[in-house]
């Protein structure tokens, strides 16, 4: 129920200081106050949802309990931050969430000195947390780390890895495993099987009854008692846990959702200062206190802007369909007639469109979790008996899975193939999650073949171009809706290495390589209204290139300009490199001059995709404006970006 706005205790919070007085009763109402207005803000600006109104109440509790920022507060990936945002200095600028100038929609350590460590990608807080606590030892300090992390991100190697290492070490430290039976998608594996047998079993609850005061207060004169029950109790249910057995000392599953047990019982791990990694167990309800958000659990993880009365988000206006569904619907073209084709994602079904290959072919499709060395490896070995893998993957969580990329699948020469989503700029998640570097990772590597589509319907050939290939290929394409250029029937198989002409000219080319095809097009339009012949060619492959389109373009034009959506060392380098071979470059027999145009060499702040690509120097009309630099012999140099 939402409080008057008189009685507000959210309007006299502006650092966790100014509630760590607060009675259990005002941090029940500053949990109402919060969770109302994270769906009033998100309602607003879109972005993450249900993962901060799971974790209302230990946000505050933590907080409460914890001298932040002096104790280190972690929070693993970060979109589940934005309570922890909202109290801690940033309340006045929520609104801004995810845009240009605005907030970011994970923690940043140059936003706030309460963002303990950067994070955008899951599994990464107890390793952080434990070099923290290792070097607070090394300087002879007293503070706190505690890193707070979700049970799909216990699907991840590197979490169980950081746990071993923290067993081992015997540092003080806390780990917060935030079991809400979800990640961005239903949690999988056995992890996640585990914690729900846990939460289940009858002895492990009842059990649980006759030791409540070690998880409220360890008072002095019962605590040997206390402490032999919980023991007890541990055992009982399970045999000792998993974690014990790692060295960790193991406490709940507690309701994450209950101030009364959660504030006794942080006060209670803090104040008892054994050495060791204590690992607490909440159990808590993604979506908690919004009805449409509970109920539907990955439809409200991330969210467009919505009706925060009835959770109805607004529908994006009709238009092309997005990359993501194109390849899907190819994928399922392909797999219906060649049984051995089989899709494979890290905890992404929804976000690459494999929920729907999946419905079709739930054998053949595999959701590995959060686990991306796994799922390119475990794609090899498929491989290697035959069948077709399509490991789709963002961008950005491939470069977590690059020594499998190149020892399990390049070396040995394996057909898996990989549809890359989210090449490019990806516009409100920012840095963290734009596809930048995959075309230089990639292109550099032996037996490799790397496409970029141009247009929606290239993404359907190059997806049949995959299924045909023998041997490791890779194939990127954007977020978001596709030009609108009308799609084939099927894709078709493009022969490797060969671009094609879009539009002929006969001064200038642009070499288009991804995604900012229409952006060349565009700026072709404008360039020739000014008298000025235009080539757009779409080179299609970076690897390997089309060498006689390129020496065909340089020898015909005055100026070729390279054009792609990734970082330096990429399509645009490999282009340089084939010149340099060719003796091409600075004119060299009677050739055209030749000039890149790529990613800046900065890590972008977050803003609308069209705004960065502007920024970056590849909208249309910056393309444009460096073509009339190229022909009258003054090129500006960039100006400098701010890095993210």
């Amino acid at each position: 129920m939402m409080v008057a706005m008189a009685e507000r205790l959210l309007d006299q919070v502006h650092f966790p200081s100014d509630f760590r007085q607060f009675s259990l009763e005002q941090l029940k109402q500053l949990a109402d106050e919060v969770r109302a207005e994270l769906i009033d803000v998100v309602a607003e600006t879109g972005g993450h949802l249900g993962a901060g109104l799971g974790v209302v109440e230990l946000t505050i509790a933590l907080h409460h309990v914890f001298h932040t920022p002096k104790d280190k507060l972690i929070w693993d990936v970060g979109h589940q931050a934005y309570p922890h945002k909202m109290l801690t200095g940033r309340r006045g600028k929520l609104r801004t969430l995810r845009q240009e100038g605005g907030l970011s929609g994970f923690c940043k350590r140059d936003e706030s000195e309460y963002d303990a460590f950067g994070a955008g990608h899951s599994s990464t807080s107890i390793s952080a947390g434990l070099g923290m606590a290792v070097a607070r030892d090394f300087a002879g300090e007293n503070y706190e780390v505690i890193s707070v992390i979700g049970d799909g991100a216990m699907s991840a190697g590197m979490a169980y890895e950081a746990l071993n290492n923290a067993g081992a070490l015997k540092r003080r430290m806390i780990i917060i495993l935030n079991d809400n039976d979800m990640s961005i998608a239903p949690a999988v594996g056995a992890m996640s099987n585990y914690l729900s047998r846990l939460i289940g079993s009858r002895s492990y609850r009842s059990i649980r009854d006759l030791s409540k005061t070690v998880v409220s207060a360890f008072p002095e004169p019962v605590q040997k008692v206390a402490r032999r029950a919980e023991s007890y109790a541990r055992g009982m249910a399970s045999g000792g846990t998993l974690f014990e057995e790692m060295g960790m000392y193991y406490i709940g599953p507690v309701d994450g959702h209950n101030l009364d047990h959660l504030v006794p019982l942080l006060k209670a791990v803090r104040d008892k200062q054994d050495s060791g990694p204590v690992l607490i167990h909440m159990v808590t309800e993604k979506g908690k206190g919004f009805a449409p958000a509970e109920e539907a659990h990955e439809k409200y993880h991330g969210v467009s802007r919505f009706d925060a009365e009835t959770g109805a988000q607004q529908k994006a206006k009709g238009g092309a369909p997005s990359y993501t569904k194109v390849f899907a619907n190819a994928l399922i073209q392909e797999a219906r007639e060649d049984e051995k084709v089989v899709a494979i994602t890290a905890a992404m079904p929804s976000g690459t469109g494999l929920d729907a290959f999946g419905d079709v072919f739930p054998a053949r499709c595999f959701d590995v979790g959060i686990a991306e060395q796994h799922a390119v490896t475990f794609a090899a070995g498929m491989a290697a008996e035959g069948y077709k893998p399509f490991v789709a993957i963002y961008s950005t969580f491939l470069q977590r899975a690059y020594d499998q990329l190149v020892h399990d699948v390049a070396i040995q020469n394996l057909p898996v193939r990989f549809a890359i989503d989210r090449a490019g700029l990806v516009g409100a998640d920012g840095a963290t999650h734009a596809g930048s570097f995959d075309v230089a990772y990639l292109a550099c590597l032996p037996n490799m073949v790397v496409m970029a589509c141009g247009d929606e319907a290239e993404l359907m050939h190059m997806v049949a171009t995959a299924a045909a290939h023998d041997g490791p290929i890779a194939f990127r394409y954007p977020r978001g809706e596709g030009s609108g250029v009308a799609l084939p029937e099927r894709g078709e198989v493009l022969p490797i290495g060969k671009g094609r002409i879009v539009k002929e000219g006969h001064e200038v080319a642009l070499l288009n390589f991804g995604g900012r095809l229409a952006a060349c097009e565009q700026a072709a339009e404008v360039l020739e209204a000014e008298g000025i012949s235009v080539t757009v060619a779409d080179a299609r492959f970076a690897k390997p290139l089309d060498e006689g389109l390129i020496k065909d373009l340089m020898r015909t034009h005055a100026q070729v300009v390279t054009i792609e959506e990734g970082s330096r060392g990429g399509f645009g380098a490999q282009v340089m490199h084939l010149l340099a071979e060719a003796g091409m470059l600075n004119g060299a027999d009677g050739a055209a001059s030749v000039h890149t145009l790529c990613l800046p060499d900065v890590f972008q702040h977050h803003a609308a995709p069209e705004a960065m690509y502007d920024e970056a120097g590849l909208s249309a009309g910056k393309i444009a404006e460096t073509v009339r630099q190229l022909r009258s012999g003054k090129v500006a140099p960039r100006p400098a970006l701010v890095k993210a």
